[in-house]
């Protein structure tokens, strides 16, 4: 089985919506199905079936949850010599030689990917175009509009 690279921020978010699911979620749509059943006829009860339709998505939700934790390689860069070079879960600051303007990502696992929040996926291509480079380096980066040149400017542990 392949380990896949996760941010000990990441771990932790996935850790508490575990703990959401499974000691707040489930017993109150437990509850929620009782209540329906006590209303009868469960073939035209609308609240029970939405109710085990709840159930179902949150059953898997944790199975889901279990899974990535299980699978995955939590990496903490904070605890990683910092060389300047270009790893899973730094941040990294690139200076556009185009419009001559810097951008600050942090290189995430797949599922902690947040472009909003400047986090962007190991798999994309910008972060694949970084990895083992070193600060003062140029990368080039395809995009659908067209190739784009980045500096490396900073490298941080954070």
């Amino acid at each position: 089985m392949r380990k896949v690279p996760m941010t000990v921020g990441g771990a932790e978010r996935l850790r508490a919506e575990l703990q959401d699911l499974k000691n707040v979620q489930r017993p109150r749509i437990v509850q929620a199905i009782a209540e329906a059943r006590a209303h009868g006829d469960l073939k035209e009860n609308a609240e029970y079936h939405a109710a085990r339709e709840q159930q179902s998505f949150c059953e898997g939700r944790i199975k889901e949850i279990e899974g990535k934790l299980a699978d995955s390689e939590i990496i903490d860069v904070t605890r990683i010599p910092n060389t300047g070079k270009v790893i899973f879960g730094v941040t990294v600051r690139l200076y556009n030689l185009d419009n001559e303007q810097s951008v600050t990502y942090q290189i995430v696992g797949e599922d902690e990917a947040d472009v909003k929040s400047a986090k962007i996926s190991v798999s994309s291509p910008i972060a694949r175009a970084m990895m083992s480079k070193q600060e003062g380096d140029e990368i080039m980066v395809k995009a659908p509009g067209g190739d784009i040149a980045y500096e490396i400017e900073k490298v941080e542990h954070i």
